[in-house]
């Protein structure tokens, strides 16, 4: 009888459940009204006086061992219970991560970037804040020139040389001073200047500006890399260039693309004519040369400059240029679908 016991007792210390059902299962088997211990203790009085005392310890041992089991299955299910309650049904599939989308400032961005990496441009970069000779002073407008007074500026009260970059054109000087031609580089970046905050304007923006500097580039160069542009971008081939003014560019111009008449906000967005105006370009005036240690006898080279908000606005047909910076999440989830 002992023996069998001791069966039971390794039988107990092996068992192993899948649920707390199978675990009442084997309380009932082992430690209920009508379980084996009772049944081993009702042994108890046809046992030999001789093994009394070892029959009772080997039943006590059993006991011990099938409570001891219970418990410590009942404690690892319950604590399951507790993770899931707390952590949910860890064995399910996670919730998807819900996508983000590209701001479409960025979008556009990278589509510049790729447009023109296609043809050999790199991309540069500079700090915002900024000096007056950068920004300024190297594109040939030394102090007090009038031009100064086309970009109403941020200057640092206690510094008047330190400023918010206006344009940048300031990154093309840097790079300039730090690389030999030939240099062919875009500049995008957020600019600043003092504007009122209003549907059509910002007191921050986006620009990416274009240089190219090399032996006998000429203004032909230029007129076809915009042509490139232009049909890449937009899909319109046909551009017309109109003389202007900038003072680090001469000869300078203004560059219109033909967006066509075909629609009512076709004529809304190009006031009837069909042309829109889409950037500035010129070739790089001799003194930006000279000031940033280019000799201007041996080379020549052309720049440009456009509007990164402004194309996202035409492309997207935003109506405000507040919403680009406003953060509005119903705003921003239209351009999940886009690159």
């Amino acid at each position: 009888m002992i023996d069998k016991i001791k069966e039971l007792i390794a039988e107990a210390e092996s068992f192993k459940a899948q649920s707390k059902e199978e675990v009442e299962v084997f309380r009932i088997k082992y430690l209920g009204s009508k379980g084996l211990l009772k049944q081993c203790f009702a042994e108890f009085k046809n046992v030999a006086n001789d093994q009394k005392k070892e029959f009772g310890q080997t039943i006590n041992q059993l006991k011990k061992t099938a409570e001891d089991k219970v418990n410590t299955l009942k404690e690892t299910f319950e604590n399951q219970e507790e993770d899931k309650g707390v952590y949910g049904d860890l064995s399910r599939p996670g919730e998807p991560i819900a996508l983000g989308a590209r701001h479409p400032i960025s979008i556009v961005k990278n589509q510049i970037i790729d447009i023109f990496s296609r043809i050999g441009f790199n991309v540069s970069e500079g700090p915002e804040i900024e000096d007056d000779w950068h920004n300024f002073t190297a594109l040939n407008l030394p102090e007090y020139h009038p031009a100064r007074d086309m970009q109403d500026t941020f200057f640092i009260q206690t510094n008047p040389d330190i400023l918010l970059r206006t344009h940048t054109s300031s990154v093309q000087v840097r790079y300039m001073e730090n690389n030999k031609p030939p240099i062919r580089t875009i500049s995008p970046g957020r600019v600043y200047r003092n504007e009122a905050i209003s549907a059509r304007s910002h007191c921050f923006f986006h620009q990416v500006e274009g240089l190219y500097i090399d032996k006998d580039v000429s203004f032909a160069d230029l007129k076809q890399t915009l042509q490139y542009f232009t049909t890449e971008m937009f899909g319109k081939s046909k551009i017309r260039l109109r003389p202007s003014y900038f003072p680090f560019t001469e000869p300078s111009a203004e560059v219109d693309v033909y967006w066509g008449l075909e629609t009512e906000t076709d004529y809304k967005i190009t006031k009837g004519t069909g042309w829109l105006e889409i950037m500035g370009c010129g070739m790089v005036d001799p003194n930006v040369l000279e000031n940033c240690g280019i000799d201007s006898k041996e080379y020549s080279g052309f720049a440009f400059g456009m509007g990164i908000d402004r194309i996202a606005m035409l492309l997207n047909q935003i109506s405000d240029i507040r919403l680009l910076s406003e953060n509005d999440v119903r705003f921003l989830e239209q351009f999940k679908s886009a690159l």
